[in-house]
This record gives C-alpha cells, structure tokens and sequence, in this order.
C-alpha cells in the first residue's frame, strides 16, 4: 500500500507507489513549479551576456513542460508559477518581448489536457477584457498554464495601469493576477481575493500580491483594515480548513530599516505557504517562521543582476506537490545559468598570490578549476580588503 509521513501539519509528504490506487493519488495531487525574477532581457545590449535570461527562461519552461521521472512513474507539472519581475525592463523593447512570446507559446501551447478547475470568480481574479484563465480560452489550446504577479521591475504604470505583463495576459500566454488598485484615502487599501483550484480531492487557495512600494505596504500593513485577505468558503466536499493557502508575493524581505521591507510577521496565520519574489538569494528549501504555523520559499532569480555574494549561489526552482493539506517540495537546479564566482581576499593574501605567480581565480569557491568549468565563461567578482576602508557598492 501507498504510504504517507508527514513530519507537521501542512508539512512535506512523501509517498512510495507499490499498489494499484497509485493513479487515483496523482489525480488528487496538484503539481506546481515556482519560479521568480526571471528578469528576461537583462544585458539585452552586451554581446555576450544578452540570451542568459532568455536561457534560463527557456529551461524553466522546458521543465515544467516536459514529462520528468518521479520513480518508476512518470507524470507533469499542472502549471508555472511566476513570483514577479518576469521583465527587467518596466517598457521592455521589442526584442526583449518576441523572444519572451517565443518562449511561451513553444512550450504552453499545446494539447496536454489540464487536470485542475479554477472555481472562483474569474472575473475577480483576472479583472482584463477577457475576465477568465487561459486555458478556457475555446480558441486556444492551452496546455501548459503560466500564473504570474508582477514585480517592482515590471510594474504596472501610466495612465491606464498597465504593466508588461499585460500584453503577455491579453495574448492568452499568462495569466496575471494579483494586481492591486489601492483604494481608499491616506495609506490606501486592498483586498486579495484567492484564486481557487480544485485537482481532485486537493482544494488550493492561490493569493497575489503584486509588488507595492515597501513603505506604504508596511504602513498598510501595520494600519487595521488596509489589507484584507478574503478567506474561501465551504464548498461541495471541501471544509473551509481543509484548503491549503499559499501567497505569493514580490517584497523586501530583508533590509537594515525594518520600514523598506515587509515583516514576515505581518502576514495571515491561515496561510500554509509563501512564494517570496524579489530576494535574488536562493533559499529555496521552505523555512518555517516560528509561532506563524507556515513555511516560507524563496527560490531567487534565474539570472544574476548583481555582483554579490547572495547571487553567487547555484540557481534552482522548486517543483510543489500538494495533496488534500500536506506538500512536498523538491527543488531542480538550474543548469543553463551563467555561473557566477563570489570572493574576499585580504589584501596581504592576493599580494603574496601574485608575488609567487598564483592566481586570485585559480579555484572555483564551489570547487573545481574555474578555467574548465563552462565553454560560456565566468562572471566573477573579487573583493581585496585593504583594512580601514568602508566597502563601496557593487
């Protein structure tokens, strides 16, 4: 028989397939890969590092779209999740956007049948012309469904509050939610209402929250009735307790002004999991925040936009299976990515290194000759310490 461990409540589940109900679990367990701040078109105009974004974009794609062994069995993830900041650009160019296009419609447009149902009110969760998930779209055949929020890098703006995003959304290639109209006087107000997704016995409560400048969501945060989470109802065979709630959001998460980032803390104890966009550190394995009862992802950016030392670590997405209220998540290394090296000398050892003909890159700080790890090159950053001098910004 199928046997299952679960270490707490909403926690990781682990299944061994040896009987014939095995098929009746993976119809009850919802398959999502998550992934942020892919950041296509960043270094669109440097002869070398110009297609990394778009590589890396192409592999996260490729992975949710193609069967992978699980086992002996083999099976697909039901969508990609997008934490934010798909765009480095808020007006990405042409360019930027054809490839981008090209990249969704090889690998979500297709005839792979969608195994989960949207059962909340569509017109709430994607407020377009169109007011409905891409996949009921009868002149389309969507078979790899995208939900994405947008970051602080792709934002929506102008007079019509429109982001990039947008144009993927009302090209049927993403479905985009989480865009907040803030309402109300002073610091404003929200309210997230879920999407909600129903595979089998498994009932999932998505929010979004697209990013919002950190200081007014911190105030809004800390202001009563600012930020509403609207809870699911009971509904045919599921209890309000028994949907498992995520939220994904684009946010400061650590900063050395408490007021640029937002408190863990501040969040909804309901919730059973966080998607946390805009960090580019990869901590992908979920942390449990102590006496708030969920478990927090930070999968970080696919590509690196800055030269420290957060961005040096390997790349990863994480694949997030979840049955009835428990997940298990497992995380896939990126292996497209441009690799980055991240060091500290003090000035006395890089010295004494040239004196004797070493080389301040002779090894990787991951292991391994630097010189033959890839035939795409390097991005590496050293840092001399001269002593008595402040650190300028990268």
């Amino acid at each position: 028989m199928k046997q299952f461990f679960s270490f707490l409540d909403r926690s990781v589940f682990v299944f061994i397939d040896n009987n014939s109900n095995f098929r009746e679990e993976i119809s009850n367990t919802l398959r999502i890969l998550v992934a942020t701040d892919c950041h296509l078109g960043y270094m669109e105009k440097d002869e070398i590092r110009r297609h990394d974004s778009f590589q890396a974009f192409e592999e996260i794609c490729s992975i949710a779209s193609q069967k992978k062994a699980l086992t002996s069995i083999r099976y697909q993830v039901d969508f990609l999740l997008l934490g934010g900041d798909l765009f480095h650009e808020n007006k990405p160019s042409r360019s930027t956007l054809v490839k981008a296009i090209e990249i969704l419609r090889r690998h979500c447009l297709n005839d792979q049948p969608i195994q989960f149902q949207v059962v909340s009110d569509q017109t709430v969760n994607f407020p377009d012309t169109f007011g409905r998930v891409n996949y009921e779209d009868p002149n389309f055949n969507v078979g790899l469904p995208v939900f994405s929020i947008h970051g602080n890098h792709d934002d929506p703006a102008g007079v019509d509050n429109l982001s990039a995003v947008d144009i993927l959304s009302v090209c049927n290639l993403v479905n985009y939610f989480g865009k907040m109209v803030l309402g109300g006087s002073g610091v404003g107000q929200i309210t997230v209402y879920p999407i909600l997704i129903r595979k089998g016995s498994t009932a999932v409560a998505l929010y979004g929250l697209g990013n919002i400048r950190d200081e007014r969501l911190n105030r809004m945060f800390q202001t009563p009735h600012a930020v509403q989470f609207m809870r699911p109802e009971a509904q045919e065979g599921v209890q309000v307790s028994e949907w498992f709630n995520i939220l994904v959001l684009h946010q400061n998460r650590i900063k050395a002004n408490p007021k640029n980032a937002i408190n863990e803390h501040f969040l909804p104890r309901f919730l059973d999991f966080i998607v946390w966009g805009h960090e580019h550190e990869c901590l992908v394995d979920p942390q449990e925040v102590p006496g708030m009862g969920f478990h927090i992802t930070q999968p970080g950016s696919s590509v690196a936009t800055s030269l420290i030392d957060g961005e040096s670590k390997p790349k990863h997405v994480l694949l997030l299976e979840i049955k009835g209220n428990q997940y298990r998540p497992t995380k896939i290394p990126l292996t497209s990515v441009r690799p980055f090296e991240y060091t500290e000398e003090p000035n006395s050892l890089v010295s004494e290194r040239l004196i004797h003909g070493g080389s301040f890159w002779r090894t990787s700080t991951r292991g391994g000759d630097v010189s033959t790890r890839t035939a795409n090159g390097y991005v590496l950053r050293g840092v001399v310490d001269c002593g008595g001098y402040d650190r300028a910004s990268p």
